[in-house]
């Protein structure tokens, strides 16, 4: 019977390389009664077949820096633990086979620069001497990370588990969780079995699911959700190569091919566009060190590219033919944080993929939060609180699994979106809109109207890093809302009652601004952290004295919720979600009074409905609450109608709008627009790393008020001064397109890089919003600098501002 303790501070379920991660830096902070425990072997389910990749650069600053972390640690795990891990610098290469894709490249090369990650943009005649096996018809060039490398997974994941055992930790083989009790939103313990037959309780205060492709069952047994599913994953790894000798590791995403250089073997790697999904019926309770029936008809067409790619694996033999499984999310973003509806369980799952280069950092950045009681760093990107409960739903991850695994080596194009697994959430409009030729994207399972294609055009995304087929489809949609009246589907926002004779005074604890208003009054307000973070970006409307509504983003509606429960305490007050209630349609531009005042008898102006006001009104033969609010930067309402009449308001909408040139808009429109007015973007612009003064949104945090989450740091850094600022930037060249992430230069030097971007058809150029540092500066100061931001490697130069470029005053809104 396994030596096992009858109270830890936190177990964790698995004993692949992110369980042992996670093991390994919570006894790093001196957490001492640690236990893992693995049903099988360590290493057995994914990490021991994983190729061990180890890059530097991800998609956004902070997974590029727990990717950097990652790399670090295992340089110096060796050392530490005596544990061999394999672990060399080789560098990596990937080579564009497209135009598209070498911009892609450029760009990514452009964002490395920002994120301090050193790679370089090389022709083709530079890869083939860095890779001389290499047939290099049809390269267009590629990027060149020196400090990129590669690892052996098992033995990483064991160097982890001896360098946690050596700090009082308990790891267990062959000891499975049978059973998991709880009490209210917390778990109390875990019942485990041995192979022997031997069982126990541990009594915990926490627990972290680590169990990989087993994460989603185990959630289920938290009463947790951790969306996921198993898929195969090929390789094969040649006979060995007389004279072969180290290379770095090569990534051909256009053929959807790695390569790597092993011992004198080659190993060639595949993220076919469909894949298989695995498991379905459940994984085999025996499953250890498992392999999958080889499908050479699946590997084919990859391999036959691959041979004329590397024409040495075609003479060379194959010594091993690899199907084993990996557990991937619905996002391709993999899974780590607290998990919504509880106070104590924890998630580090689904890898995508990518869990060795990920798990060190992860492992970091898990305890750290955990340590903590709040993240490190915005970890947006992969926090659990992100997916939505129906993502769970069996069906809906095998059919999306299919297309996750080939979106890894896929063009990672702007605004591109998913074409599995569609069709989940629909506005009560979403039929209508169809039928004027919406073009539909998807956002935590909502199917939004991005664009409206004009008669004879195809309603249907042709997707490019240039000017994309709707780029004249917008300018006209913000034409309209700029000139005269737009209307879009804004149904997808999260509605969250929060009600109770409490509700005041638990709404003041945790947003920054007041929420002692009288009934009607909307106030736009953050949930800050304990930092001055920003949690949350949202209004909140006082219906009643009791009731509040409390609007948030589609894509955060459920994190948002989360960070109310987790705060309610014992305010005597109830949050739900009414979401699906109401369906919300917004009227905005210069005309949008006119409209409404011919749709309802109730009364628009100023004097009755001011801006920041809610009313009750009579719309067509029905009743709505019309929300005086602007995301665009325009006179306009936002119309909360219960989704039973949502149907006719639309309908009396686009009567009465016929003759005044209402035009139907969808999220790209209204994206331009926010980012012609400075509106900050949660997410993106906004998170829980970015301090509200410094975001410049001091304007919605009353620090009068006696207590708020947060307060003591607003005042603290009104003391200190701003560090940084947020610059809303102008391309002077209206031809290069902003997305984000772009560095930006003051006085040519890197000094930050744009959280978001978009184009700005009236302001006549691409618009960026970022950060750039200011200690000690005055604002005059930093305007008075030189900039530019750097478009896939070539410097463009940018007008900055502080003040909105598009109304500064914001006279339009109060119209």
């Amino acid at each position: 019977m396994p030596d096992l303790p009858s109270h830890a501070r936190v177990v964790i379920i698995g004993g692949g390389i992110v369980g042992c991660s996670v093991a390994y830096h919570l006894t790093r902070l001196g957490w001492t009664d640690v236990v893992l425990l693995e049903r099988k072997q360590l290493t057995s389910g994914t990490t021991w077949h994983a190729a061990g990749l180890i890059a530097q650069l991800r998609a956004t600053a902070n997974m590029t820096r727990l990717a950097k972390y990652s790399q670090e640690l295992y340089g110096d795990l060796e050392a530490e633990t005596g544990v061999a891990t394999g672990f060399r610098r080789v560098g990596s290469i990937t080579v564009a086979l497209t135009e598209e894709r070498r911009e892609e490249l450029w760009r990514q090369a452009a964002m490395a620069r920002a994120f301090g990650v050193e790679i370089e943009e090389i022709t083709p005649d530079e890869v083939g001497a860095r890779y001389p096996h290499l047939n290099l018809d049809g390269v267009l060039g590629g990027v060149y990370l020196p400090k990129d490398g590669q690892g052996d997974p098992a033995n990483i994941a064991l160097a982890l588990a001896k360098g946690a055992r050596q700090r009082g930790a308990v790891v267990r083989e062959r000891v499975k969780v049978t059973g998991i009790a709880r009490d209210g939103r917390r778990v109390t313990g875990v019942d485990w079995q041995d192979e022997e037959g031997g069982a126990g309780h541990i009594a915990c205060d926490h627990i972290v699911n680590c169990a990989g492709m087993w994460g989603h069952e185990v959630g289920r047994m938290t009463g947790t959700n951790v969306p996921l599913q198993a898929c195969e994953h090929f390789y094969i790894v040649s006979e060995p190569i007389a004279g072969l000798t180290q290379l770095p590791v090569l990534r051909v995403p256009d053929e959807c091919a790695y390569y790597k250089e092993d011992a004198g073997k080659l190993m060639l790697g595949a993220f076919e566009p469909v894949s298989k999904p695995w498991g379905m019926a459940g994984i085999p309770d025996s499953f250890e060190f498992d392999q999958l029936p080889e499908d050479f008809d699946h590997f084919e067409p990859i391999l036959e590219a691959a041979v004329n790619r590397m024409p040495m694996l075609g003479t060379a033999g194959i010594h091993t033919f690899f199907n084993g499984p990996e557990s991937f999310t619905p996002d391709d973003a993999y899974h780590l944080g607290l998990a919504p509806g509880m106070d104590n369980v924890w998630v580090a799952a689904g890898f995508n993929s990518i869990g060795i280069q990920s798990a060190g950092g992860a492992g970091m950045a898990l305890a750290q939060w955990m340590e903590d009681g709040e993240k490190p760093f915005d970890l947006g990107d992969v926090d659990i609180s992100r997916m939505q409960p129906f993502q769970g739903n069996r069906r809906y991850l095998v059919e999306r699994s299919t297309e996750t695994l080939g979106l890894l080596y896929a063009d990672h194009f702007p605004f591109r979106q998913k074409a599995t697994a569609r069709g989940v959430r629909r506005s009560p409009l979403h039929g209508a809109l169809a039928a004027r030729g919406a073009v539909f994207g998807e956002l935590a399972g909502w199917e939004r109207a991005n664009w409206f294609a004009r008669p004879g055009q195809k309603a249907e995304y042709a997707y490019s890093w240039k000017r994309q087929n709707f780029f004249d489809n917008v300018a006209e949609e913000l034409a309209a809302v700029r000139s005269n009246v737009g209307l879009y589907d804004m149904s997808s926002f999260g509605k969250l009652r929060v009600e109770g004779p409490e509700a005041e005074v638990f709404l003041n604890h945790v947003c920054g601004a007041d929420m002692s208003v009288p009934a009607g009054k909307i106030v736009y307000t953050q949930f800050l952290n304990p930092r001055g973070g920003i949690e949350a970006d949202v209004t909140v409307t006082r219906l009643s004295e009791t009731a509040y509504l409390v609007v948030t983003p589609a894509a955060t509606r459920l994190a948002d919720e989360t960070w109310l429960r987790r705060h309610l305490g014992d305010y005597r007050a109830v949050i739900t979600d009414v979401t699906a209630g109401e369906a919300v349609l917004a009227v905005m531009g210069p005309k949008s009074r006119d409209l409404m005042q011919a749709v309802s008898p109730d009364d628009f102006s100023n004097a009755v409905n001011p801006f920041g006001t809610a009313q009750q009104i009579e719309l067509g033969l029905g009743l709505a609450r019309v929300h005086r609010v602007s995301y665009v930067g325009e006179l306009g309402w936002e119309i909360y109608v219960s989704a039973d009449m949502a149907a006719h308001a639309f309908e009396t909408l686009l009567d009465a709008g016929e003759g005044m040139g209402l035009k139907l808009c969808g999220m790209h429109m209204m994206d331009c627009a926010r980012i012609e007015k400075a509106f900050r973007h949660f997410g993106h612009d906004i998170t829980c790393e970015d301090h509200v003064l410094e975001a410049g949104l001091g304007f919605a945090v009353k620090t009068a008020k006696p207590e708020f989450i947060g307060r003591d740091a607003v005042l603290r850094k009104k003391e200190a001064g701003l560090e940084r600022r947020l610059l809303q930037f102008r391309l002077t060249d209206p031809e290069p397109l902003l997305y984000h992430n772009e560095p930006i230069l003051r006085d040519g030097q890197i000094v930050g890089y744009l959280s978001s971007g978009a184009y700005g058809h009236h302001l006549g150029g691409a618009i960026g919003l970022g950060y750039v540092p200011c200690t000690g500066e005055t604002a005059q100061q930093v305007l008075a600098s030189r900039y530019e931001i750097d478009v896939a490697g070539t410097q463009v130069a940018a007008e900055a501002s502080l003040k909105p470029m598009y109304d500064p005053k914001s006279e339009r809104v109060r119209a």
